[in-house]
């Protein structure tokens, strides 16, 4: 096994239940040490992976839009709380995730900001709450007592659905019934076919390979719910952002120019570029699903970040007393700054 990813999985216990103060003050003090000797900016990045799916800095490298930087892929990620978590510890210098999952974070004390938007919904390119066709499950109160598969708690999937089942009536005691179960992504099919969920949540393009096969229906998606939206972003520490300022701005630069070629090109072009891209890098991956690829998903041009697509989340967060009121500005975690179109 890599190096890297030995001392990254030693961590995932802890990581698991979220970062604890220990961990978040040693990484803050290990921002406040300098040195007298400036050096020089790092030229390698270090990433997790997601099997069978291609990154948007993947995709920059690709298409030589990264400069001199190189990628180091120390392995694949299961979540993406996890996955900037990696980044917070200093296993990894960027990762991406849920926006309300970057806010938990930010309310714990990590010194890290959101530099561009990676993934999100819109009506070719969303997030389903699937059931069997002949599933007694057709709207919010029948969630109760409902075993719900998501990829992670906490993230994404959760949060979508607590919105749901609050705009259709159900009390705080009520929500709390509803049972999350956590599935990964590629056995959320069979888990929900198999009868070991009521529900499943689907991501495309696994939903609609899902769908292809018949016999299933979304109750709702994310996209029906609340609009096209961008839903998690990429994180830098603040550490890693002002030693290497250059580097940062190149490796955003890139990503957002990647992200635009695929929103500009047809959709044919990109997901032919994506399966190359899985064959090349030789990690005994299936290219099958990255067939169903749509579209990004992303709102902004090039990942931009709209400050609406944090706020949301946190005005739910902190209802339900997750995140203290005045605790976090949303202002200070996420930044433009980087992203070459942002005028």
């Amino acid at each position: 096994m890599h190096a890297a990813n030995k001392r990254l999985f030693g961590r995932r216990q802890l990581l698991r239940s979220g970062l604890s103060t220990i961990a978040i003050s040693t990484v803050l003090s290990g921002c406040s040490t300098s040195s007298a000797t400036p050096r020089r900016e790092t030229k390698v990045v270090r990433y997790q992976g997601w099997s069978g799916e291609v990154l948007w800095h993947e995709l920059a490298a690709d298409l030589g839009l990264l400069g001199d930087l190189r990628l180091d892929w120390i392995g694949n990620t299961t979540s993406g709380p996890q996955d900037i978590q990696a980044t917070v510890t200093g296993d990894t210098d960027i990762g991406g995730a849920f926006n309300g999952s970057i806010l938990r974070l930010a309310a714990a004390g990590a010194p890290i900001r959101a530099v561009i938007s990676y993934y999100g919904s819109d009506a070719l390119t969303n997030v389903g709450y699937y059931v069997l066709q002949d599933s007694p499950v057709r709207g919010a109160r029948d969630f109760i007592g409902a075993s719900v598969g998501m990829n992670t708690i906490g993230a994404h999937h959760q949060d979508v659905l607590s919105i749901y089942l609050r705009r259709g009536g159900l009390s705080d005691a009520e929500i709390r019934d509803v049972q999350p179960v956590v599935v990964p992504p590629v056995s959320s099919e069979q888990a929900l076919r198999s009868g070991q969920l009521d529900v499943s949540t689907m991501s495309d393009p696994i939903s609609d390979k899902a769908r292809t096969r018949g016999g299933i229906r979304a109750v709702f998606t994310d996209h029906q719910l609340l609009g096209p939206f961008s839903a998690g972003c990429y994180v830098l520490r603040d550490d890693f952002a002002a030693a290497n300022p250059t580097t940062a701005r190149t490796l955003v630069g890139g990503i957002a120019r990647a992200i635009r070629w695929a929103q500009t090109r047809p959709r044919e072009q990109v997901v032919a570029r994506f399966q190359d891209i899985i064959r090349r890098r030789r990690r005994n991956e299936d290219t099958d699903t990255i067939r169903y690829w749509r579209s990004t998903g992303i709102a902004g041009a090039g990942g931009l970040i709209a400050a609406r697509e944090f706020e949301i989340w946190l005005e739910r967060l902190t209802t339900q007393g997750v995140i203290a009121p005045g605790s976090v500005d949303v202002s200070r975690i996420h930044t433009n700054e980087f992203n070459p179109f942002h005028r």
